[in-house]
């Protein structure tokens, strides 16, 4: 099945994220990547946000993240899948994670896409698949601080025992129906209504910011990844 129909038609055209005016009122450095206008970096000192994220917690805005909806019978989904996947799990599947939501619609979350509809590709006629990148924003908080920012907005329990490495927790986040995938032990993606992304930016910057956070750019995560593999989602690979 071909995805074709997913890649932008207008040439040069740019997607933004919902959350881009926050970002730049924050002091974000934006840059084109795979399609997308995305915060980069805030201010001039990149080590900075590396060691707020080391030491404290931070947030980055990484809307422009594939995601998809599938709908099929649950084995057709597995195969897709490269393994079982199970409620309450993340499976990590080439760049993206894989997340049952039900026994026969799944999430897949991660980029770049067309990578992700590269993969998709191979579905059959009985899976259907839907780009919903848009309809979504994401958020990643990261760093020692970065579960205690949940607790100041949302009562989803992220004990280790209760949202492991790999846990997916669908449920309320700032009062907003969202769901969550914790990559790494210090590590939390989660995605929700684009419509509210302004609104839940400004939760978590206040959360954040009280307990010595600061939004950091892709370039401050991927340095991350580099420094510590254990923060680097593509390595929690259990699909």
């Amino acid at each position: 099945m071909s995805l074709d129909f997913m890649t932008l038609s207008a040439p040069g055209a740019v997607a933004r994220s919902p959350m881009q005016r926050s970002a730049a009122a924050a002091g974000a450095r934006f840059a084109e990547r795979d399609g997308w206008e995305v915060a980069v970096a805030y201010g001039a000192d990149p080590a900075a946000e590396c060691r707020a994220a080391e030491t404290a917690v931070a947030w980055a805005d990484v809307s422009h993240l594939a995601k998809h909806e599938l709908q099929g019978p649950a084995g057709e989904l597995d195969a897709l899948a490269g393994g079982a996947l199970e409620l309450g799990t993340a499976g990590r599947h080439g760049d993206a994670w894989w997340c049952r939501v039900a026994p026969e619609r799944a999430l897949v979350v991660g980029g770049p896409a067309a990578g992700v509809r590269e993969q998709l590709s191979t579905a059959p006629a009985s899976v259907s698949v839907l780009d919903v990148t848009t309809t979504f924003a994401a958020l990643t908080i990261v760093g020692p601080g970065a579960t205690e920012v949940f607790a100041r907005f949302s009562a989803l329990d992220l004990r280790d025992r209760a949202t492991p490495v790999a846990g997916l927790r669908p449920g309320s986040i700032a009062r907003q129906p969202a769901v969550l995938v914790r990559e790494a032990a210090e590590r939390y993606l989660f995605w929700f209504g684009a419509a509210t992304a302004e609104y839940v930016w400004s939760v978590v910057q206040d959360a954040a910011e009280h307990l010595g956070g600061r939004p950091i750019g892709l370039d401050a995560l991927d340095a991350l990844d580099r420094a510590d593999p254990r923060n680097d989602p593509t390595r929690s690979e259990n699909a």
